[in-house]
């Protein structure tokens, strides 16, 4: 039985943030492997499951525009949360008049990507039985179709929810834009991967219960290749996720 599936996610926006420019967002020409695995996250995810991109599809022509945005500079601070809920004070708020900064973003608009994935087991949380692959593939499959998810979907920044994702049999490579398709075989040059913890999805402290997770992280690149609008991310995909 296959364990893959394809889905169709559209958006009036998207923002996949270039690592290396500090200051202000601008966004890559295409999606990476790592924003589409968190969008299937808010879909379903389990500790027992990691999903793996197979094949992104640009139908839509690769569009920019450029915004300005009001963000806040600081996070909510987990230590004055707990002391709250403890009734010992502190103020976990964030006053936006006060922390406030504009930042200038280069985003992508309309857009429509086509996502081939699979997943696999990680053997955590000793989920290894017999039937657990069918099992997260059967929930999986019906979330798609029935359009649930535990968070809203997003193109990279929350501010850029998915409009539409549908789980489709297979692509209309018809319909890629005849802008995508003129451009033929495109270097795409070296794009972020996803973010590799280091801890892996285990908690450092060995409790499932109540656990504790390293914030260690480095990014991990690949250079893919854009054919006609199809980028072919396990030719292309980097040794140290192969290895996983």
């Amino acid at each position: 039985m296959s364990y893959g599936f394809k889905v169709i996610v559209e958006g009036d926006y998207a923002c996949f943030t270039r690592p290396e420019l500090k200051v202000e967002r601008v966004s890559y020409d295409v999606p990476t492997p790592g924003a589409l695995e968190g969008l299937l996250k808010s879909v379903y995810w389990k500790p027992a499951i990691r999903y793996v991109i197979d094949r992104i599809i640009v139908f839509h022509t690769i569009d920019f525009m450029n915004i300005r945005r009001n963000e806040v500079k600081d996070k909510v601070s987990y230590s004055a949360v707990r002391s709250q809920m403890y009734g010992k004070g502190g103020d976990p708020c964030i006053y936006t008049s006060e922390n406030r900064s504009q930042r200038a973003s280069m985003i992508l608009k309309n857009v429509k990507y086509g996502v081939e994935f699979y997943f696999e087991l990680t053997g955590f949380k000793n989920e290894q039985e017999e039937d657990g692959e069918s099992k997260h593939y059967h929930i999986i499959k019906r979330r798609l179709e029935k359009g649930q998810y535990y968070r809203t979907p997003c193109l990279g920044c929350s501010e850029f929810p998915v409009k539409r994702m549908e789980l489709v049999q297979d692509f209309d490579e018809g319909l890629i834009s005849s802008s995508i398709l003129e451009m033929g075989d495109v270097d795409l040059g070296y794009m972020s991967y996803r973010v590799q913890f280091s801890d892996q999805g285990r908690p450092v402290n060995g409790d499932w219960e109540k656990p504790v997770f390293s914030d260690k992280a480095a990014t991990v690149y690949y250079r893919p290749h854009m054919v006609k609008g199809v980028i072919d991310v396990n030719r292309y995909r980097p040794s140290v996720d192969a290895q996983q």
